[in-house]
This record gives structure tokens, C-alpha cells and sequence, in this order.
């Protein structure tokens, strides 16, 4: 057992989707997943293993925001051996072409957060996702016959902030959505040499206003965990 994953060796796949509501997380497993077995419910975080397609396959809460993605995503790196990660969230989108429910496929996640910075210092990292395992992401939902927008997003460091014209800038250069976790997942996949994805729908809209209630939210999102799965088959 880590810390803060109470799983023991080998409960873990090597394929694990991270979505940041351990409540969805428990809807996912229990949705599309055989066999699924909760391998931990430590601090009510949990997280199940079972198989999709005869594929072995995790879902593992991370909490809301960097500094809690980041104890999970390190942990299931570092001691459970972990391959693959795939980020599955919610998202607002920052420019009009985006509608509310739609997916965004990141390529590349922008922070203001310093959690990064502080290992790089002066250095400006740019914390972007697998290549192959994105493209492949994107072939999937071509197959799959799903609308997408693939491109750059924004991890904010705080989801109550006064923001300035700081999204807007951000959108100016070409940011489809912003949530709060994949700059640290990116960074992490990196280090410990394993790939990493993220696959985000909009739940809410800083343009137009519009947004889905939390169990819109925790449930909603089929398409977003259809397409996780379907694409992490080998």
C-alpha cells in the first residue's frame, strides 16, 4: 500500500483512467467495467480495477486540482508501476467553437500554477500529453463517430479567482478549455517515462454562461468514458 492508495501489489492495472470525482470513478467502474473490484477507499478517494473488453483496466480519483492529482498520480507512477494514464474530466470551454457537452482532446496544458515551475525554476516547461497515445485518442473517436476539438488547454491553479482577462489572453492564443489537473499529470507521465492523455467534455461554458448540474457532471459524460476505453485496448 502507498499513502494514499490502499491497494496492494498488482491490484493496479498498468492502464489506469483518472477522473477527479472518486464518485464518478465509482459510476465508471460500475457502468462499464466486469468484474470490478474496489482496491481502495482511502480518504473516500476510490479506486476499482476490473476489465473492459477482456482488457485489464483501473479507475483511480485524484481529487480536485494539481497538489492532490499529483499525490495520486505519483503514487500510482512510483509504486504501482502504472504505464498509462488518461485523464477523464470536465472542463469550461474559452471560445465559442466549443459547445457546452462537446470533447476536447489536449494536446498541451498551459498553468498559472508554480507547481511545475518549482522543479524547473527559470525554465518555462511545457507540460504536453503523449503523442502516439493522443493520436491514437483522436483515431478512436474518428472511428467512434464522435465530435471532437483537439488542441491546447489551461490547468488554473484556483477555481474561485478573479481572472482579468487572463482566460482571455489565453483563448487569443489558442486554449480550448480550462480545468486543473493535466499540467501536473503531463509533467509526472514524463519523468516516470509512462504516457498520459487527457480526454475532457465541457461542463460549463465562460463565454456563454451555460453549465451542467454536479450529477449532469458526475454522470453525463458517457461518451468521454467510451472513448477512454475503447481507445486504451490493445
Amino acid at each position: 500500500m502507498s499513502t494514499h492508495i490502499g491497494a496492494k501489489p498488482g491490484e493496479i492495472a498498468e492502464t489506469v483512467l483518472l477522473p477527479g470525482d472518486p464518485l464518478r470513478a465509482k459510476w465508471i467502474a460500475e457502468t462499464f467495467l466486469d468484474d470490478a473490484v474496489q482496491y481502495s477507499d482511502v480518504r473516500n478517494m476510490f479506486g476499482y480495477t476490473g476489465t473492459y473488453n477482456g482488457e485489464r483496466v483501473s479507475v483511480q480519483g485524484t481529487g480536485m486540482g494539481m497538489p492532490s492529482c499529483a499525490i495520486y498520480v505519483h503514487e500510482l507512477l512510483e509504486e504501482y508501476g502504472a504505464k498509462t494514464l488518461v485523464r477523464i474530466g470536465s472542463c469550461g470551454a474559452l471560445t465559442k467553437e466549443v459547445d457546452i457537452h462537446e470533447l476536447i482532446i489536449a494536446v498541451s496544458a498551459s498553468t498559472d500554477s508554480a507547481i511545475n515551475k518549482s522543479v524547473f525554476g527559470d525554465t518555462s516547461y511545457a507540460p504536453t500529453a503523449d503523442f502516439a497515445l493522443t493520436r491514437h485518442i483522436a483515431d478512436t473517436a474518428d472511428k467512434m463517430g464522435l465530435h471532437y476539438h483537439a488542441g491546447a488547454i489551461v490547468s488554473g491553479d484556483a477555481f474561485y479567482r478573479p481572472m482579468e482577462g487572463h482566460l482571455d489572453v489565453l483563448a487569443d492564443h489558442g486554449a480550448l478549455g480550462v480545468e486543473m489537473e493535466s499540467a501536473v499529470l503531463f509533467r509526472l507521465a514524463a519523468k516516470f517515462k509512462a504516457r498520459a492523455a487527457c480526454i475532457l467534455s465541457v461542463s460549463d461554458h465562460l463565454i456563454t454562461g451555460e453549465d451542467l448540474s454536479s450529477e449532469e457532471r458526475q454522470t453525463g459524460f458517457t461518451n468521454m468514458a467510451k472513448l477512454a476505453l475503447e481507445s486504451v485496448k490493445t
